[in-house]
């Protein structure tokens, strides 16, 4: 099993946490940066842990802020043998909305750079439907919609045979609408993930997230869409394989 969006660098013990996932029969954990420094520290981890492989961004919520102009570093890092995506990166007008000529410049800059290294671009977008499509629609490589939370941009997504991910959050009681998406995602763009150590899935909501724990959505995903957890697990690995060119 594969957890596909993990912030590695945000946990106290990362080096706990891989081991607990591999416990869990989690072997491979993409763990993303989200600025320069945190880039560093995942490239650090991946060198260090086996399985582990990097997505490099800088974030929306960077956006209009000196880490904003570090693009140029971005790139440097972006050649990194572990590095399999650019990301994660988008548009956040929940939070943000003053700055979004300030996202969407960002956000272009990084949709040119995962063209240039032909890399597939991790989104992260928030209450920005009509932006995030127009922009992405124009783009031609990889996308993965990370943390799908938006029900509006699933027909894009759907047209476009972008990757789709869910997390913790598809599992809670209130979460119908993100249900009735992942029903909907053909099997070959799933994918899953734990956003760790955010949004805990239900069963361990409340405490803080980690790689093993994408089980627990794993095992939700699987009851919803009638499919036995182990082939769900496998076809899962084997999109995320293709997504992200893992060997």
């Amino acid at each position: 099993m594969i957890d596909t969006h993990a912030h590695l660098d945000a946990l106290e013990d990362p080096a706990g946490a891989l081991a607990r996932a591999r416990a869990a029969g989690v072997t491979r954990v993409v763990t993303i940066g989200t600025g320069l420094d945190s880039c560093r520290a995942a490239l650090a981890l991946a060198e260090e842990h086996e399985g582990v492989h990097v997505a490099l961004g800088i974030d929306p919520h960077q956006a209009g802020t000196p880490e904003a102009a570090r693009v140029d570093e971005l790139r440097e890092l972006l050649a990194h043998p572990r590095t399999v995506a650019v990301g994660e990166t988008g548009l956040d007008y929940h939070y943000g909305a003053d700055r979004a000529a300030e996202q969407l410049r960002l956000f272009e800059e990084q949709l040119a750079l995962a063209a240039e290294h032909a890399l597939p671009v991790v989104i992260h977008t928030r209450a920005a439907d009509a932006d995030t499509a127009t922009r992405l629609r124009g783009h031609e490589g990889t996308v993965v919609m990370h943390c799908f939370s938006e029900p509006g941009l699933l027909e894009p997504a759907l047209e476009h045979g972008w990757y789709v991910s869910f997390a913790g959050n598809v599992t809670y009681p209130k979460a119908e609408s993100l249900r009735d998406a992942a029903a909907a995602v053909e099997p070959a763009r799933l994918l899953i993930e734990t956003d760790s150590p955010y949004l805990a899935p239900q069963p361990v909501r409340g405490r803080r997230n980690e790689p093993a724990y994408v089980v627990h959505t794993l095992a939700a995903l699987a009851e919803l869409r009638g499919v036995d957890a182990d082939a769900l697990a496998a076809q899962v690995d084997a999109n995320a394989s293709a997504a992200f060119g893992l060997p």
